[in-house]
């Protein structure tokens, strides 16, 4: 057990196998979860783990524990003959986001150096379909907030020609979509296309629960619009409630946004881009601050290399249908500090999650049917895997 700056403890382990030229591969996944949100939703005990026809229920069931059962079924399997220097490392504060194994990697560098990093943190395109993740979008978080009067007044006597921030702030977050729902932030390329595996629109749909007679949005294909296109998504609002609300001008308002970026884009391009779309979208003179919250770079995986060749292979072989790529909306900050810490070193984006496994929302669950067939690429993997 190792500590990090932020007081979580990662769990980090080594297993040489004794070869001069054997490569090194690190295992990756982490052991704390997201809390249970709506118990009310759940139709199991969030903590228990259930099993419900054939899948098996609880919170963290694949995200991220599911991956270190993968890890452990394969080295299991394996035993202790293994033609691969092994390390390992299970962190405490992923879902946290406080980065405890991101300023925990750059200080002792050596301890985690491997040739291939299998990040096990993703998944599958569907049950039975395997799949590597290649590219991560990064973020940007910002609150703007807008300000039209010094207090509220009474809509009646005031309201006609006194600014409305509530109204403002709308009319701001209009902007930032057209009417087909693309993304539109002035200076951002919207016209990038995804070049790896398709996700099929009535898939999609579903996965997503969509409502019925709801369009899908933007003009891109959806992998186009998940994976390399810019995606604003407004988080929340502060102004009055429905309930309790009065006849009464708001005088300030506010949002948080949420500014998912491809590969290509930087966090700072993507943030100086949006605060100009926010300020000059900003109606009737009034003045609009935007306060940056958090940002995270996109990350792109190479894949020509020795392992990503003989992962191809295994997954073929241990779900008996070839591997798709496919890209994920979801930023993982680490990876971005393993590809600077370890230029060389080839990293590989798979688990046992995959779309009706709902990480971070109520009923999230697993296939363990995902969890044996990662187990047996894993391992197969670990065997075959030669540096070239």
């Amino acid at each position: 057990l190792v500590p990090t700056a932020d007081g979580s403890m990662a769990v980090v382990g080594s297993r040489p196998c004794g070869a001069s030229d054997a490569p090194t591969v690190l295992l990756y996944a982490h052991y704390d979860v997201q809390p249970p949100l709506d118990e009310d939703a759940w139709h199991t005990p969030p903590f228990e783990l259930t099993e419900v026809d054939g899948r098996w229920y609880g919170r963290g069931t694949a995200d991220c524990k599911g991956n270190i059962l993968m890890h452990l079924t394969a080295l299991r399997a394996l035993g202790p003959d293994v033609p691969v220097n092994l390390k390992l490392v299970v962190e405490g504060s992923e879902e946290q986001g406080t980065g405890g194994l991101e300023a925990f990697v750059p200080q002792d560098p050596e301890l985690l150096r491997a040739d291939t990093i299998l990040v096990c943190d993703t998944g599958n395109a569907a049950v039975g379909k395997p799949a590597v993740t290649v590219s991560l979008r990064g973020m940007v978080n910002v609150v703007v907030t807008v300000e039209a009067l010094a207090s509220e007044l009474h809509s009646g006597m005031f309201g006609g020609a006194a600014p409305d921030a509530l109204a403002a702030l709308i009319t701001m977050l209009a902007t930032l979509r057209d009417a087909h729902g693309n993304t539109t932030i002035t200076g951002l390329d919207n016209a990038q296309t995804w070049a790896g595996a398709p996700y099929p629109p009535d898939q999609f749909q579903s996965d997503a629960g969509v409502v019925d007679g709801g369009r899908l949005l933007g003009d891109g294909t959806v992998s186009d619009m998940l994976w390399a296109r810019p995606a604003l998504t407004v988080l929340g609002i502060d102004c009055p409630p429905v309930v309790g609300s009065a006849s009464a001008i708001v005088p300030r308002a506010a949002a948080r946004l949420n500014l998912r970026i491809p590969p290509g884009m930087t966090p700072d391009m993507a943030h100086t881009a949006l605060v100009e779309h926010l300020v000059a979208a900003t109606p009737w003179g009034l003045r609009a601050t935007v306060e940056l919250e958090a940002a995270g770079s996109p990350f792109r995986a190479e894949v020509d290399g020795p392992a990503y060749t003989a992962m191809s292979a295994a997954m073929e072989e241990a779900f008996g249908v070839p591997m798709a790529s496919l890209g994920q909306g979801g930023s993982i900050p680490l990876c971005n500090v393993f590809a600077d810490t370890y230029p060389e070193a080839e990293i590989i984006l798979m688990g046992v999650e995959e779309p009706r496994a709902l990480i971070h929302a109520p009923n999230e669950s697993v296939d363990p049917r995902e969890i044996a067939s990662m187990a047996l690429a894993e391992a197969l993997v670990l065997l075959r895997y030669r540096r070239s």
